[in-house]
């Protein structure tokens, strides 16, 4: 889950709010593509998958689901392994605090950007629908007490859930989360995405359920154009877990995945943690 998550990450990092010229000449979906201007991203993931290996982390560490804990959890991953990707604002933020109680003090959380979202898949593995929401909805307050955002993060954990579980198909992704969160979520985009909650989880559920392959759910996550990683993070991810995608991704894209001390072996590592807990719980 979370190592398809960071490949998507990486590969839509080469493009994001790139030129929609370059998206169309480059979008093979067969290897990482070096973006035309932010070229240290060249196959690394960014803030999507660092915040989202922090949540995978709390939950392994049977930690308490706290905003102290998950303030201080973010910026533990963050403070250890500084790398781009975040919001030139956040990113400032979080060098200057230091401790999640300061974190908390000082954050402005009234956004309704797609940060929540992007990280809450990880939380799908617990049992209920009840306590998926419960610890999304904390996570994303942490940083984004807004109704969108809030909602986004619930859909995406949430979707996690109805795939880790076996829950159904595809396509009763909309019914399901209509009848689980009670909101009614479209999955008919066709414009660029921004870094909006609500226009990032319909693009995903666009993708996600109307898609056969990995490979291609990954092309057509960055065909939108604008934020194209989290889009293809979100949906490489999430894809992951259900058995009615084909995973057809080109090996390259496990091969050449960054492998530093958090890189591709961590992630598969945590990645078997959590489904060793997953297990017990």
């Amino acid at each position: 889950m979370i190592l398809e998550g960071a490949i998507g990450d990486a590969y839509g990092a080469g493009f994001e709010f790139a030129p929609m010229l370059f998206i169309k000449a480059k979008n093979s979906g067969n290897e990482y593509v070096r973006h035309p201007a932010l070229w240290e991203r060249y196959k690394r993931y960014t803030d999507d998958t660092q915040m989202a290996i922090g949540l995978a982390e709390l939950i392994v560490e049977k930690k308490d689901w706290t905003s102290l804990n998950i303030a201080d959890k973010f910026l533990e991953v963050f403070k250890r392994d500084i790398r781009p990707g975040y919001a030139k604002g956040f990113y400032g933020f979080m060098l200057k605090v230091n401790s999640g109680k300061e974190f908390l003090e000082k954050i402005h959380p009234k956004s309704e950007r797609n940060g929540a979202a992007m990280r809450a898949y990880p939380i799908g593995i617990f049992k209920t629908e009840a306590e998926v929401i419960e610890k999304a909805t904390i996570q994303a307050e942490v940083t984004h007490q807004t109704e969108n955002a809030v909602n986004a993060a619930q859909a995406i954990a949430l979707i996690s859930h109805f795939f880790f579980h076996k829950k159904g198909k595809p396509n009763q992704l909309i019914d399901y989360l209509e009848t689980a969160q009670g909101i009614h979520w479209k999955n008919d985009w066709n414009e660029k995405v921004g870094i909006d909650a609500l226009q990032t989880t319909e693009a995903v559920l666009t993708v996600l359920t109307k898609g056969n392959n990995l490979k291609e759910m990954l092309q057509k996550s960055v065909a939108f154009g604008g934020d194209t990683d989290t889009v293809a993070s979100l949906v490489l991810a999430l894809g992951s877990l259900s058995d009615e995608f084909e995973n057809n991704l080109p090996t390259i894209f496990y091969d050449e995945l960054e492998n530093g001390t958090y890189g591709r072996d961590y992630i598969k590592e945590l990645d078997k943690k959590l489904l060793r807990y997953a297990t017990e719980i």
